[in-house]
């Protein structure tokens, strides 16, 4: 049985690109257009892994990240970051919301900033999952 990848992004084609890029490359996609929708699959479907953007409408990825990481049934879950943010930036909100009293959260297991390749992403993947 393949590896389920949840792909997180409320652009169409993004959501699109990433989804051809999992089944080219043996995955099972999921799709979801915002962190609300996202949460509500993770805790149903346990995905095996979860490719996501950070701004998005109703949640934030940030904001579903850090619920991610802080849930014990969940944190386990690789993550992989697909923005057009750069990496310092949302590391450094991550690091605000950390000192703003919340809980401290590891770094995603990858970090691509859009665009990239084909190839590349599907890489990454392939480096996540082992």
């Amino acid at each position: 049985m393949s590896k389920t990848v949840l792909s997180v992004d409320d652009e169409d084609h993004i959501r699109e690109f990433v989804s051809t890029v999992l089944e080219e490359n043996g995955y099972t996609p999921i799709l979801a257009t915002n962190g609300e929708e996202a949460m509500d699959i993770i805790r149903q479907q346990k995905p095996d892994l979860i490719i996501m953007d950070i701004l998005m409408p109703k949640e934030s990825g940030i904001k579903l990240y850090r619920e991610l990481k802080t849930s014990e049934g969940l944190k386990g879950i690789p993550v992989i970051i697909y923005s057009g943010v750069a990496k310092r930036t949302a590391l450094r909100a991550q690091a605000a919301q950390t000192e703003s009293g919340g809980e401290s959260v590891p770094d995603p297991d990858a970090y691509l900033e859009k665009p990239v390749t084909a190839k590349h992403l599907a890489s990454t993947i392939k480096k996540v999952l082992g």
